[in-house]
């Protein structure tokens, strides 16, 4: 496994919206290497607090670094360009094959492309027959993981994710979050993830910040929250997949 991902600080962190909405007060420190979900209900802030890491967001006040270094320090677009980001809707060019969308932050940068195509089809398991295709071939699940490619392109260390597996059936949900996991810890990246889902959240990642009016209320690993750490929100997302598994499990007797 390579050297592990950057820490991810943030101190005080605020964005507020208009008519209400966003973050307060958010501080938080991600480890460099951790596998973090975010999670918490539509509005809790899960996303706000994402895109304020890599500048799409740009909060009121409160301090954000990466390694020790500010992100206010860094131009935004380069800054984006060190961080994979992948998000449910892929947003692959239609017109491009595989491999030219895959290349895309490449060229952008004038960065060579050599065999990296080649490297990362092998790397989210694809075929390399995959790389002259074009999007509208491909199923979902494809697409999805010609999207983490892409992010990676630029062998980022720090990969934001925005629920990228939200749009897919469950099989397919269940095969590229395990199949994303062993890629995490096979190159070593710090990894961000925002899920609606909290069964996803506990099976994926590390650590599991929980969010409620645009703030944290528990940051907890899945087994302490399965031993019923973390608060009454916290618990109350737990629920759900635990109730479901005690109704299948009934459903079978």
């Amino acid at each position: 496994m390579s050297a592990a991902g950057p820490a991810v600080t943030l101190e005080n962190v605020c964005k507020r919206y208009q008519g209400g909405g966003g973050i307060s007060d958010i501080s938080l420190t991600i480890e460099g290497g951790a596998f973090v979900a975010l999670v918490g209900a539509s509005g809790s802030g899960k996303s706000t607090l994402l895109k304020t890491i890599n500048r799409l967001i740009e909060p009121d006040s409160g301090q954000l670094t990466i390694d020790d270094i500010s992100v206010k320090n860094v131009g935004q677009y380069a800054l984006r360009r060190m961080i994979g980001y992948v998000i449910q809707g892929v947003g692959l060019f239609p017109h491009l094959d595989v491999a030219a969308n895959i290349a895309m932050p490449l060229t952008i940068a004038g960065d060579a492309v050599g065999r990296r195509v080649e490297v990362l089809l092998d790397l989210v398991d694809l075929p390399q027959t995959f790389a002259s295709r074009m999007p509208d071939t491909l199923s979902g699940g494809q697409q999805q993981r010609v999207g983490f490619a892409r992010a990676l392109a630029r062998q980022p260390r720090l990969m934001l994710m925005d629920e990228p597996f939200g749009a897919l059936d469950p099989l397919t949900r269940d095969a590229l979050g395990k199949s994303y996991r062993a890629l995490h810890d096979r190159i070593g990246l710090t990894s961000i993830l925002v899920t609606h889902d909290m069964a996803e959240a506990l099976l994926l990642a590390d650590r599991v910040v929980v969010l409620h009016g645009g703030q944290v209320v528990a940051i907890e690993s899945p087994v302490a929250l399965l031993k019923g750490a973390g608060g009454p929100v916290a618990q109350a997302m737990v629920a759900v997949p635990r109730d479901q598994a005690t109704q299948l499990a009934g459903m079978a007797q």
